[in-house]
């Protein structure tokens, strides 16, 4: 029988972390998450050899995003991203590029008013952005057993950098203690995420997983 799941700890916590990539297992990743009570804050890097990435992630209350920056370098290239979101719900960006590249512009590349349903943003192929929903759901209790919930979020593409809406659901994995089964409806896609006591994401199957 797996043990009890516990409340998360309303105290202050700093966690370090790194992830190797299972689909390119020349990606790295790492990240510094502060959390304290309802709410985070965390910086992290990614490096493959095409290019390197690093971000810088706040929340507010109920780890609702504030805020997300994001500059990427790539061989003669480079763009970068600040995506905030305020307190009354409305998403903006801005975003910037150089250097010769076939990539899409980076920024919010639809009405604004598409996002205005989303609470999270998700950086695209970084296993730390599912820890803000699975934190508020509380996925990780008993007592969301059988819950699932879905939900809009300000995804953004990587290395691009474009942000767009993605539909995606969240649900606890019933008796499996961390674990969280995760889908989303634009791919198509469904995986079992297992976590930590905090609800960082220690592996995403054909993604990436927790380094020793």
């Amino acid at each position: 029988m797996p043990p009890p799941r516990k409340p998360f700890a309303e105290k202050e916590v700093v966690t370090d972390y790194a992830w190797q990539g299972e689909d390119d297992p020349a990606r790295l990743d790492a990240a510094t998450i502060i959390f304290r009570p309802g709410r985070l804050s965390a910086h992290g890097i990614s490096r493959t050899h095409a290019y390197a990435l690093s971000w810088a992630l706040e929340t507010g209350d109920q780890w609702i995003t504030r805020s997300l920056a994001v500059s990427v370098h790539g061989q003669g290239w480079s763009r970068w991203l600040e995506l905030e979101r305020t307190q009354g719900g409305a998403w903006t960006s801005q975003a910037g590029a150089s250097g010769e590249t076939s990539l899409p512009p980076p920024g919010i590349i639809t009405a604004a008013a598409d996002l205005s349903d989303a609470l999270d943003c998700d950086l695209g192929l970084c296993p730390m952005t599912n820890t803000m929903p699975i934190r508020r759901l509380n996925l990780l209790s008993p007592a969301a057993s059988g819950q699932e919930s879905e939900l809009t979020m300000a995804w953004v593409d990587v290395p691009s950098l474009r942000v767009f809406p993605s539909r995606q659901r969240y649900s606890s994995s019933g008796a499996a203690a961390h674990a969280v089964r995760f889908s989303s409806e634009d791919g198509n896609f469904t995986a079992e995420l297992t976590t930590d006591q905090h609800g960082v994401v220690t592996r995403y199957p054909g993604l990436a997983t927790l380094r020793p």
